[in-house]
């Protein structure tokens, strides 16, 4: 029985040992699987976990607006309407393709194109009028989701353009103001942290940069949005009458640098910059130097007064209006003879200034031109700017001195040529340029403002005010009568510059820069204002096509801003027998 019983335990043993096996086998793969995952798999695991239970959110802050001193938008941040899609979820996107194309008016292929992507989320179309936007949500498809995305508006189109700039991807700023200011525009985000239990109930709210958010902050410019509207009214005119290849007018307060109006000619319009090059959108009053001819005339006189080298009553003989340089002839409009320097001044006599210059001294010459503010950056809020182009006496030919005093061999911005003249106008201060005057938050609590800047003295008081009257005499009697205005006098002076040719290596005749700046009115001035066009076609001098956009612009701005009419002078003119000094000058 004994040797039976063993013959029929053999299977039973047999089965033990194999279920024994696979027990082993089991509770060795379930020890392996917890070391996978609470050892190798653990961070993992821990991350899965904590996203299941945690969820960060960042809240963007609107975009700042930008508006004009008076508190007129001139750039906001409204929501747009997009339409978004999550392919993964969508079955037919064929179907779904052919049902939506009629109603966004994109092709069913493109659409379809886009539904199949293997993307998490897909923006299927930028921006949604409202009709298209309530037809979507009435489909109810599943997988499409009409979202309100931000969309940054200039509600005046080209106005102002190439100050605001404009905004890129993910309303960032890319030119001008928007581009400057833009951390500052922008604010800073806010980060939440939510807690979920095991139903996905949101259990806690935290911020997790244990910081507040900060709405974006609120430009307030300097820009006087009704001046700014005469200003383009009367460059655009200005320009498609002398069919110019473009032109520049700027205005500016004499006393603090606040810039009042801005214009650039042509325009483009910020809402839609898709296919521009950057130089349609490039701000050449600070980016692009120019040599600007006779108006730079006026740092010369200035310097020489200061220096008292000479009065406005002293003579100077500028012969039969022509003189040899280095080689070159230069000439003068007129051939003047025996003149004092008022007149010569007022007439614009080339022959005058170089050898004012040349009694000055190159020495002498490159420091007032320095002091004036020209080689280095005027430091305006706005980027891009150029330092101009002013080489070091050391490096002169023997032709700079006589070209600089007639405004040739340097490159100076018009920002730079309107602060020079303003320095003339408020009695010989060089003042910092500038656009934004605050900046507030979302509670109009005003803000830190912008840097303050050191005035410099350029030239005495006394000195100005000399000068003042002989730009007066430019206006009055001389090459800038076109600017003259009955109710307010006016300071100021011409220019028409010849542009150098890099074909041929010689200054052009034909291809000229045609400008005026000065101040009105002029001896209580409230107006700096610059007028320049680039290459006008038929009539070209300064005093001719640029001085009467002057006598516009500073007549409207004037009546603007309720400045009353100077009264009318009584003149009294006393005689001295006293005979005139006059300038000496060695001409090597």
């Amino acid at each position: 029985m004994k040797r039976n019983c063993s013959f029929h335990d053999r299977p039973n043993r047999s089965r033990n040992r194999v279920v024994a096996c696979g027990f082993l086998v089991l509770f060795g793969a379930i020890f392996i699987r917890l070391v996978f995952l609470h050892v190798l798999e653990a961070k993992s695991l821990a991350d899965w976990a904590d996203r299941q239970h945690h969820r960060s959110i960042e809240l963007v802050p609107t975009r700042g607006m930008i508006v004009d001193r008076g508190g007129s938008p001139l750039a906001l941040t409204v929501e747009k309407p997009a339409l978004y899609a999550r392919p993964s979820v969508i079955e037919k996107p064929q179907a779904v393709a052919r049902r939506l194309a009629p109603l966004i008016h994109l092709p069913a292929d493109h659409l379809v194109a886009l539904l199949q992507q293997k993307r998490k989320w897909i923006k299927v179309k930028e921006e949604l009028s409202e009709t298209e936007a309530r037809a979507v949500r009435a489909l109810g498809i599943e997988g499409l989701h009409v979202r309100l995305d931000p969309d940054r508006v200039y509600p005046k189109g080209p106005f102002l353009s190439h100050l605001l700039g404009f905004v890129g991807a993910e309303t960032r700023g890319r030119e001008g103001l928007e581009f400057q200011y833009d951390a500052l525009l922008r604010g800073s985000p806010l980060r939440l942290q939510l807690d979920r239990d095991g139903h996905g109930a949101v259990i806690s709210l935290t911020r997790s940069n244990g910081r507040y958010s900060r709405q974006g902050y609120r430009l307030t410019l300097t820009i006087d949005e009704v001046i700014q509207y005469i200003v383009e009214q009367e460059l655009q005119a200005a320009v498609q009458r002398t069919r110019a290849r473009r032109g520049i007018a700027l205005v500016m307060e004499p006393f603090t640098g606040a810039m009042l109006a801005w214009a650039v000619q042509p325009t483009f319009d910020p809402n839609n910059v898709s296919g521009l090059r950057p130089a349609e959108w490039r701000n050449r009053a600070i980016t692009d130097p120019y040599e600007p001819g006779s108006t730079f005339k006026t740092i010369i006189v200035a310097a020489a007064l200061e220096e008292k080298l000479l009065t406005p009553e002293t003579v100077i003989y500028c012969g039969e209006g022509r003189m040899k340089i280095a080689g070159t002839v230069v000439r003068d409009p007129a051939r003047l003879g025996w003149v004092t320097m008022t007149e010569a001044f007022a007439r614009s006599s080339n022959v005058a200034m170089i050898k004012t210059a040349h009694a000055l001294g190159a020495q002498r010459v490159w420091s007032y031109v320095r002091k004036f503010g020209f080689g280095e950056k005027t430091q305006i809020d706005l980027p891009g700017e150029s330092r101009g182009i002013l080489k070091q006496p050391a490096h002169w030919s023997q032709r700079t001195l006589a070209s600089i005093a007639i405004g040739q061999e340097i490159g100076v911005t018009p920002l730079q040529m309107i602060r020079a003249i303003a320095a003339i106008a408020n009695g010989g201060w060089v003042v910092t340029p500038f656009v934004v005057s605050q900046m507030t938050d979302m509670l109009g609590q005003p803000q830190s403002g912008r840097p303050t800047w050191e005035k410099r003295m350029a030239i005495s008081h006394t000195t100005s005010q000399i000068v003042t009257r002989m730009l007066e005499s430019v206006v009055r009697e001389g090459t800038g009568r076109r600017a003259w205005l009955e109710a307010y006098p006016v300071a100021g002076k011409t220019g028409t510059a010849q542009k150098y040719d890099r074909t041929t290596g010689r200054y052009s005749w034909t291809n000229l820069i045609a400008s005026f700046i000065g101040f009105v009115p002029a001896h209580d001035p409230r107006l700096v204002i610059l007028v320049m066009l680039d290459e006008p076609q038929g009539e070209t001098a300064g005093g001719v096509v640029a001085a009467p956009v002057f006598r516009r612009i500073a007549e409207r701005a004037l009546q603007h801003l309720h400045v009353a009419p100077a009264p009318p002078k009584i003149v009294r003119v006393r005689i001295e027998a006293k005979a005139p000094t006059a300038l000496n000058v060695s001409m090597q």
